[in-house]
């Protein structure tokens, strides 16, 4: 049995240069992402938009997403910035939910300027723009900035701790928040 070259033809196996591999994945990636975006809140994750552009390519690669994905992304958001578009690229996510460094990286590339503080609420706000743009049926309110599902309840979550650890007892003689022991580091009373 004879091994496949790393990125190749589906129909003959012939192998297929990266470069051209990419350019075709870029092409079938803005198709749909475009499709995705047409539908209020629709995401990708990384491996499912490969996946997607290998099946409609019909290229194939063993090179592992990570090495290949932001490269295409980042043809895609070039393109819609040339287009004077929203970035569809925002609309793909790592498996986490989080829109990763190379969307900030790629938004410096294209505007000049810095990366946001926040690259999720970015990304959010750009799909936004992304599903207003590419048509899809928004809420009577015209539509929010979505975090994605897995940011959200990490977020919710982090707030909720925070939230309770500002909660924690304070010494009614020395106004100090109580340690764990319930015991007062200051002045040594004993609270429950």
């Amino acid at each position: 049995m004879t091994e496949l070259p790393g990125t190749y033809h589906e129909a003959d196996a012939s192998p297929v240069e990266m470069a051209d591999a990419k350019s075709a994945w870029a092409a079938e990636a803005r198709i749909a992402l475009e499709h995705r975006a047409a539908t209020y809140n629709g995401l990708f994750y990384y491996g499912e938009l490969a996946r997607e552009v290998q099946d409609r390519s019909r290229i194939r690669t063993s090179i592992p997403t990570h090495r290949w994905i932001g490269d295409v992304l980042g043809q895609v958001g070039r393109d819609c910035h040339d287009l004077g578009e929203p970035l569809l690229s925002a609309l793909c996510v790592r498996q986490d939910g989080t829109i990763g460094d190379g969307y900030g990286s790629a938004l410096v590339e294209l505007t000049g300027g810095t990366a946001p503080p926040d690259l999720d609420l970015h990304a959010a706000e750009e799909r936004l723009r992304c599903y207003r743009h590419f048509g899809a049926t928004l809420p009577s309110d015209g539509g929010r900035p979505t975090l994605t599902p897995e940011v959200m309840k990490r977020r919710r979550t982090a707030a909720r701790n925070a939230k309770a650890e500002v909660r924690r007892p304070v010494c009614p003689s020395c106004n100090l928040q109580l340690p764990a022991t319930g015991q007062c580091d200051n002045c040594g009373a004993a609270f429950r």
